[in-house]
């Protein structure tokens, strides 16, 4: 999805242009909006420095062997903390996947050629709005309630945390339908719901599937599914991801939007947005004289290094592809 930007900006900023992936792949440090392909990787050079996001669900296991045999130390755009243990990427991704995924669910909705229900989300006078369930009290939880409760929807939240359904509430500054994640009630609610936002984040793996497939078969046709969690795998048993070309399939009668990364429906946005973090972070490895240096001083970005010179780092991938795992804290330790 085009940004907007043309290649005079990034000369103009003092960057070189460069019309071959072959050279590209020749960088020291690759920052990409999405993983590399196995093709990409066969390119890439021994002991380069990869920043992506992982995209759990379609990960495979040559993907990371790959990565290991170049010696490549690679780092989870999604995985990276702040000082403050929070997500930073993750966090202004959430603000606009919050967004994007009413406006999203809205066109949908009323929609009757692609299967939706020929619903106005907000209502009108005499006719109620339509229902909204979001799985999750987290940031973008908040940004989509922001953005429904402006076109006058009606919401319902669940989450485990009632600390965060607290915090939620606070944020928004008005009484809000909040609910623990109790598996009947829930279902209840489903079968009523004209949308259902799931926004489930895992610190480390997969995200839980929190929706079965026979709570979805009991949903009203033409309903719609919002998967934001579909980067980590999903939190709907009925999932499967999509790209923006083909954004959406319908299964039990109810449409599902399973698109990776939905922020970049409004790329533009979305790149200004992750430049503003990671720019610090390369212009940091810039002025350093080792990167061993940098993540031997800094937890958050240890946190989101998943391989490190033909290691790896992350216990989750580890156990899901019955690879050895090695702590970074220790290698870091013996290294310096």
């Amino acid at each position: 999805m085009k940004s907007n930007f043309s290649d005079l900006h990034y000369s103009e900023a003092g960057a070189e242009v460069l019309y071959s992936k072959e050279e590209i792949f020749k960088s020291q440090v690759l920052v990409k909006i999405a993983p590399p392909t196995s093709e990409e990787i066969d390119l890439m050079q021994a002991d380069q420095i990869l920043i992506s996001p992982l995209q759990l669900p379609v990960l495979k296991d040559d993907y990371l062997e790959k990565l290991k045999k170049k010696k490549i130390t690679a780092l989870a755009m999604e995985y990276l903390q702040s000082e403050d243990g929070s997500y930073p990427i993750v966090r202004i991704m959430s603000e606009i996947a919050g967004m994007c995924s009413v406006l999203t669910a809205a066109e949908y909705l009323n929609n009757t050629r692609e299967g939706g229900r020929g619903l106005l989300l907000g209502g009108v006078s005499g006719v109620p709005p339509a229902k909204i369930v979001i799985l999750g009290a987290g940031v973008v939880a908040e940004s989509a309630i922001k953005i429904a409760i402006g076109l006058g929807a009606s919401i319902r939240v669940f989450d485990n945390d009632i600390t965060k359904l607290m915090r939620l509430q606070n944020a928004v500054g008005r009484h809000l339908h909040t609910s623990s994640i109790n598996p009947v009630y829930l279902a209840y609610q489903l079968t009523s719901a004209d949308v259902v936002i799931g926004a489930i984040h895992s610190k480390s793996g997969r995200a839980p599937i929190i929706v079965t497939e026979e709570m979805v078969s009991k949903m009203k046709d033409g309903a719609v599914i919002i998967d934001v969690s579909i980067d980590q795998g999903g939190c709907f048993e009925t999932s499967q991801m999509t790209t923006l070309d083909d954004p959406s399939f319908i299964k039990h009668g109810v449409i599902h939007y399973c698109v990776p990364n939905i922020a970049s429906k409004v790329s533009r946005t979305a790149s200004l947005a992750v430049s503003n973090i990671i720019t610090p972070l390369l212009l940091k490895m810039g002025t350093s004289q080792n990167f061993d240096n940098i993540l031997y001083e800094n937890a958050g970005i240890r946190h989101g290094c998943y391989t490190y010179k033909g290691c790896i780092t992350n216990e989750y991938l580890s156990r899901r592809f019955g690879m050895k795992y090695t702590s970074l804290d220790l290698l870091m330790t013996s290294k310096l």
